[in-house]
């Protein structure tokens, strides 16, 4: 069996992991270099190259692996590889993330040897983007609502696309909102203000789009996201002053308004089992939900 070398991610890296995430697309938020690249501190990860396949290592906890990105036969050989690598070393197998899809092929290739455990905490939450541009139909009629409100308080308003001028004014804005909600005390929020901060220094070099909203003058939201796939947009980024009413609602319908009407869906990623935080998903009523979960061997 021959040796994998796992290696560090790093920017320079950016276009030949891209290619293999266009090539081979999925609507998992997960499943883009500049997810993997915001998130390397707080989610440590390494890549190889597998059979053909694109898989990641997790430095978190030994003999994790994400599920390979490839053509399906060099899927499997990778797999039947990983699953040696890890028994030679005596440690258990296991893939995270795993979409319900993915899941499928394990049982079709390995029937029964495989269970997994979807973690609704790290579910996506996948929108019609028509929906989400119009807020049209009575299930989102406090949405308009908010954002009547916002129009009428601000005559001023104005959009613009994200741009390395407004980008700065942008990162002004994130300063101040993480001093106003106790960032530097709240591991979490520090780390979601880091990956917006970081999403802002290297815009251009992950290749991310996004809109900013102003009111009075001033940014008072902006939000960020790529391509996923033909037909899918996934926002990684949004955040808003919440003493202004409906800038959250503002600055989600008009992004998608100018930005997204070319994409079918709308991934706003998960909510971490926030409490909060899924109650506002919710409440824009997702077409479906991109269930992920844990994939390990069966016990015999």
């Amino acid at each position: 069996m021959e040796e994998v070398q796992f290696k560090r991610l790093e920017l320079k890296d950016r276009e030949w992991i891209h290619s293999y995430f266009t090539k081979y697309p999925s609507r998992s938020c997960e499943k883009t270099f500049a997810n993997c690249y915001l998130w390397l501190k707080q989610c440590p990860i390494e890549f190889a190259t597998i059979e053909n396949t694109l898989v990641f290592r997790a430095k978190w906890q030994e003999g994790t692996f994400t599920y390979p990105v490839g053509e399906p036969e060099n899927v499997k050989r990778a797999i039947d590889f990983l699953r040696e690598y890890v028994k030679k070393r005596g440690i258990e197998f296991q893939l995270c993330l795993v979409t319900e899809d993915e899941f499928a092929s394990l049982e079709e290739w390995y029937p029964q040897e495989f269970e997994i455990c979807y973690n609704r905490d790290v579910a996506d939450y996948i929108y019609e983007s028509e929906q989400l541009a119009t807020l049209s139909g009575r299930k989102l009629h406090a949405k308009r609502n908010y954002i009547n409100k916002f129009k009428e308080s601000f005559a001023d308003w104005r959009y613009e696309t994200l741009s390395p001028e407004n980008a700065k004014q942008c990162f002004w804005m994130a300063l101040k909102w993480r001093s106003e909600n106790g960032c530097d005390t709240d591991e979490k929020k520090n780390a979601e203000m880091q990956v917006a901060l970081n999403s802002l220094r290297f815009q251009k070099e992950l290749g991310l789009t996004g809109g900013v909203l102003y009111a009075n003058g001033e940014v008072v939201a902006f939000t960020i996201g790529e391509p996923l796939s033909k037909d899918t947009y996934v926002v990684h980024v949004e955040k808003a002053y919440a003493d202004i009413p409906g800038a959250y609602a503002m600055i989600n319908q008009q992004f998608v308004a100018h930005e997204c009407r070319n994409y079918k869906y709308i991934n706003r990623e998960e909510d971490m089992g926030a409490e909060g935080l899924r109650k506002a998903k919710l409440s824009y009523h997702p077409a479906f939900l991109e269930q992920k979960g844990t994939v390990k061997e069966r016990k015999q």
